[in-house]
């Protein structure tokens, strides 16, 4: 059986894909700091697919000590984890010259050590077995900074030139890496603002594309995946 692990997964982005992977029944890790929406969610999860198995974690994912723990006590409750969803992220509206103080490290620990860490626990086991897929959701702040969100988007142009690093180290080994690139998506992080969802990408569509390029054939790969608003950025 196929076995997902899946950071920041009880919203959003991360709740759609994990309810994506389940309903094709690959069995699934998932962690939150909330104890009572893990127990929800798991349950809701079941009930999409009794055959999965689901592990979850009281645990944040921010904290490298927390981080590892789960990953290791998730990989012993299933067996191993195959597929890897480094989804878990912050966003915040700050130019770099007024961020608080400690807003950069809280940002590298959130948006791009999990990434870095998950992939060192995870990696040489998916080089062993010839197969894997690791999915890294970086941002269109990645590609095009957003001078108001500055160290977000210094953050997610890391993670995505960590993504391209670590498929020129997978590709010979048969493990496929994915860069998932979303422009603006329906999720918390537009909470309290007045917005069209019709006029956003939603996060079961990044969902579904992640699916569908994790089913296609064992020689192909799609190296970044840009999905944004059919009528542009917001």
């Amino acid at each position: 059986m196929k076995n997902a692990l899946i950071t920041g997964a009880t919203k959003g982005m991360g709740k759609a894909i994990a309810i994506a992977f389940a309903t094709e029944g690959i069995s699934l890790a998932i962690n939150s700091r909330k104890a009572d929406e893990l127990a929800a969610f798991k349950t809701e999860l079941l009930q999409i697919n009794p055959v999965i198995k689901v592990f979850t974690a009281v645990a944040d994912g921010s904290n490298k000590a927390e981080l590892l723990q789960f990953a290791n006590d998730a990989a012993k409750a299933l067996g191993g984890v195959n597929i890897l969803i480094n989804n878990l992220g912050m966003y915040q509206y700050s130019k770099i010259l007024d961020d608080a103080d400690g807003l950069f490290q809280q940002m590298i620990n959130t948006n791009l050590m999990p990434a870095y860490e998950l992939y060192r626990r995870f990696g040489k086991g998916m080089i062993a077995t010839g197969e894997g897929h690791i999915f890294n959701i970086c941002s269109v702040a990645s590609l095009n900074p957003v001078v108001d969100a500055g160290t977000y988007s210094v953050t997610k142009a890391a993670l995505l030139s960590l993504t391209n690093v670590m498929r020129l180290e997978m590709q010979q080994h048969g493990v496929k890496v994915t860069a998932v690139i979303p422009g603006s998506t329906l999720t918390d992080s537009w909470k309290g603002q007045d917005v069209d969802k019709d006029t956003m990408v939603l996060p079961e569509d990044i969902a579904s594309a992640i699916v569908n390029i994790y089913k296609m054939s064992k020689g192909a790969n799609v190296d970044q995946l840009i999905i944004k608003p059919a009528g542009g950025q917001l």
